[in-house]
């Protein structure tokens, strides 16, 4: 449910905080529904995500960026799936930069960590949660990472050619950071080189830190994504 402004300082005196990005509208899913609704095994695939952090911390503040298209729908199903629990829900903007902008001003008087997650990384760890936590507690800020399997080539416009997979990370959320040190860091203007949140905080001057994430903590966004997990 929407949580109203007077339970708010109750819910802050928790250091822990969750951002689940969930603005898209399914387009490369070819779904009637956007992707994080789409059930696997009877279940929404953003109610999974969400049981993940709250295996980890059952009283972390949960904020969700959700189009406003399909605010109505996402209470219908919180309802239905978590009776005792509230949320906080918030809607997205025109991108991923200003979903996360929108979600961060519901935080202005909160102080702590804050994990920024996309509704549809269900299968993320418990380990991987806490590690990006742990981490960021300490450091500022924390992002999970795991190692190129495969060979990678360098492409441009005249040839390509082989590069070292070793000098490369594949990266996932929950990114995790000080909760004022991004608010500021989403001060910046918003730009095309932020593919995710660590970019821009990577753009405001600080160095990130990679933590170990698991492998099957994917992102679906296509219908070949969905055909794997169900086999």
């Amino acid at each position: 449910m929407l949580i109203p402004w007077i339970f708010l300082c109750m819910l802050f005196m928790n250091n822990e905080f969750l951002i689940i990005v969930a603005g898209g509208t399914g387009s490369r899913m070819n779904s009637k529904l956007p992707k994080q609704f789409i059930e696997i095994n009877n279940e929404p695939i953003i109610v999974k995500t969400i049981k993940q952090f709250l295996k980890y911390n059952s009283n972390i503040t949960i904020i969700i960026s959700i189009h406003r298209g399909y605010e109505n729908y996402l209470k219908e199903q919180l309802k239905k799936h978590f009776n005792t629990n509230t949320f906080i829900i918030v809607h997205g903007g025109n991108s991923r930069f200003q979903s996360v902008k929108n979600a961060l001003k519901e935080l202005i008087n909160a102080t702590g960590t804050v994990a920024i997650h996309d509704a549809a990384r269900p299968f993320v760890s418990i380990e991987t949660i806490r590690r990006c936590f742990e981490t960021a507690k300490q450091l500022n800020n924390a992002i999970p990472v795991v190692e190129v399997t495969e060979s990678l080539r360098q492409i441009t416009e005249q040839t390509n050619k082989s590069v070292d997979r070793v000098n490369f990370k594949i990266v996932q959320t929950p990114q995790c950071f000080d909760i004022e040190i991004i608010q500021n860091a989403f001060n910046l203007p918003e730009s095309n080189l932020f593919t995710d949140d660590a970019s821009v905080l990577e753009a405001f001057g600080y160095k990130i830190n990679l933590v170990e994430g698991n492998y099957e903590n994917i992102k679906i966004t296509t219908p070949k994504d969905l055909t794997h997990i169900m086999r």
